[in-house]
């Protein structure tokens, strides 16, 4: 018999079943705005079976999902106005889903040991979104000038992955901290970079609300960064109408106390309303609960 330590130390390595993953993605329109730019995407990449053909009389008892092979979520916040924006965070979404799925397949034909070429795909897919986006905006002129960020979560046990273009934010909360990994993409962090604004001082200027790279826009510069994955990490995505009026520490105490991840979407999403809600709030909450084994 495997002593009880062995045993929890199975259950660390091991990666959570689909029922141990507690997940919730909201999206709200907000109190001034007149449309939702914003988009959020949850989902799972899993090895299909596909039937062709067959005598079988009940298709349905073979196991047509397959196993997990990653988790994503992604959030979008669209820029130009009207419907330009929610086209291109829509689209945005689609298309960067579809690339990162195929990207997937590619990543168990890899040596997991040089995850190197798996992390170029992953930018790739975010240019090939970016020239989707583009050529959209180019083939009709009502869309001309639309944009989103984007910042997509992509867990592959006992790893993840984030993908970054624009300010919307992707946290870690762990051991009692949280952890911002992403890095907003506006001219007002660019000039705090540079030393001429102060972190205190950027979020008040003009240049806060204005990106420097963006899906679909003049620059793009997508960015992926490689994070270690285990069942202590709650992780977080939003657009930039929570921390407009949310602070990381209200973040952090509203993750503290979490009893699920919908709790918390609703808790920081009213949160944001309460503060004045001048812009869509888009908000996606991912932990891992063992189950009694």
């Amino acid at each position: 018999m495997p002593s009880t330590k062995a045993a929890q130390d199975a259950v660390a390595l091991r990666k959570p079943y689909d029922d141990e993953v507690d997940m919730y993605g909201l999206t709200h329109q907000g109190k001034i705005r007149q449309s939702n730019q914003d988009h959020f995407l949850i989902c799972s990449v899993r090895k299909q079976i596909q039937v062709h053909r067959t005598s079988l009389p009940d298709v349905e008892r073979l196991p047509l999902a397959g196993e997990r092979m990653a988790f994503i979520a992604v959030v979008a916040d669209g820029v130009g106005g009207g419907t330009k924006g929610e086209t291109a965070s829509r689209l945005a979404l689609e298309r960067v889903t579809e690339y990162v799925a195929l990207t997937m397949r590619a990543y168990h034909d890899l040596d997991a040991t040089d995850d190197q070429p798996f992390m170029e795909a992953l930018q790739e897919a975010a240019w090939k979104c970016h020239a989707s986006v583009v050529a959209e905006a180019e083939a009709d002129s009502d869309r001309r000038g639309m944009a989103t960020t984007m910042t997509l979560w992509l867990a592959v046990w006992p790893r993840a992955y984030l993908l970054q273009v624009g300010d919307s934010r992707f946290y870690t909360f762990r051991d009692d901290k949280l952890t911002r990994i992403s890095r907003d993409q506006t001219m007002a962090q660019e000039l705090v970079d540079q030393g001429v604004l102060t972190s205190a001082t950027a979020m008040n200027t003009k240049w806060a609300n204005v990106l420097s790279s963006s899906i679909g826009g003049q620059q793009t510069a997508p960015v992926v960064t490689r994070l270690d994955q285990d069942w202590a990490n709650v992780s977080l995505l939003c657009s930039d109408g929570l921390t407009k009026h949310v602070s990381d520490e209200r973040i952090a105490e509203r993750i503290r106390g979490m009893t699920s991840a919908q709790q918390v979407c609703e808790n920081l999403l009213q949160d944001a309303l309460d503060d004045g809600g001048s812009d869509n709030i888009s908000i996606i909450v991912v932990r891992d609960v063992k189950k009694s084994e």
